[in-house]
């Protein structure tokens, strides 16, 4: 059994242990593969009977030149790097890791939203380059300090993160509403459940949780931020593409919204021409929700459970069923 990881390195920069897979056939791992290079992934993979991979791409036309695969595991809950279709076609199983990462992600948007209500690091700074030693008073803040309790924290995709997200925030004394195609108890345990428009209107805090979709793709845009309150906060710790890149940055600029934390862009890593760059408040972080080592270490868990369950004819966490 050939078992191939084309984009070892974000899952394990060396703090984990690949030995989980090696017990399954000959493991074979690359830290990167080009994306781009479909030529490369091709050799790469070429004699493979299983494939690992994160967010290098598998095509049709690489499935197509690449007979020898049986298995492809997805080292993420988004699976869009397959072509999960053609893979069907072949017969080709195809299993990602789902729910790994509902801590981390949530922690990580409630990071955001502290930083950019208290400026923590910016204000550490300033003391080390040694402003408060200099200050004629016994403190200052250089920038607008934000309580929490009594505003409302409003959520777009109330799935295991979503929840996750709204029970923090209620722990902080928010106030939470919900937007979902699907409304459930433990949801409204924590929230009120409302229509979009409403929660635009109503919410001091806007976090993105939702999936990417033909349906929220673009969802923050110039329309739906004209509806947000003026001096609203935006999170998006989920895709990138849910926002309009341009209407944001230009409610930045203008004041309409205060701040922005993104950890996701449109693209990936972001482009120097990316206009948040550039942006008034705008917090940009490199994709990292996830990567805390107790959440890669669920990846790799699940990953070695997904080979063994296909392995034994029994494949679990299947996306191309």
């Amino acid at each position: 059994m050939q078992i191939v990881v084309l984009d070892a390195y974000t899952e394990n920069p060396g703090d984990l242990s690949w030995s989980v897979l090696e017990t399954y056939g000959d493991l074979t791992i690359y830290d990167r593969t080009d994306p781009a290079d479909e030529t490369e992934i091709i050799r790469r993979i070429s004699g493979a009977d299983i494939v690992v991979t994160n967010k290098t791409p598998v095509s049709e036309n690489v499935l197509n030149v690449c007979p020898n695969i049986r298995f492809i595991a997805v080292l993420a809950t988004g699976y869009d790097v397959v072509d999960c279709a053609a893979a069907r076609r072949r017969n080709i199983c195809v299993s990602n890791v789902p729910a790994y990462g509902t801590q981390a992600v949530a922690q990580f948007a409630i990071a955001m939203l502290l930083e950019i209500c208290h400026h923590v690091a910016d204000h550490s700074c300033s003391v080390h380059a040694g402003k408060w030693s200099a200050c004629p008073d016994f403190c200052y803040w250089d920038f607008p300090l934000i309580e929490l309790a009594e505003k409302t924290m409003g959520i777009i995709g109330v799935g295991r993160i979503g929840l996750q997200t709204g029970r923090i925030a209620r722990a902080l004394g928010m106030n939470v509403l919900a937007v979902s195609p699907h409304v459930h108890k433990e949801g409204r345990s924590i929230a009120s459940y409302v229509d979009l428009d409403t929660l635009l209107a109503q919410s001091d805090v806007i976090a993105l949780h939702c999936p990417l979709s033909p349906q929220t793709q673009g969802i923050i845009n110039r329309e739906t931020i004209a509806k947000m309150k003026d001096g609203a906060i935006l999170l998006n710790n989920s895709r990138g593409q849910l926002i309009v890149e341009q209407d944001l940055a230009d409610a930045l600029n203008s004041g309409k919204l205060y701040a922005a934390g993104l950890d996701v862009v449109s693209t990936e890593p972001i482009l120097p021409s990316n206009p948040l760059l550039h942006a008034r408040n705008c917090l940009i972080t490199p994709h990292i929700s996830w990567a805390s080592r107790e959440s890669r270490q669920r990846i790799m868990e699940c990953t070695e459970k997904n080979i063994s369950a296909f392995l034994n004819g029994r494949p679990i966490n299947v996306v191309n069923p």
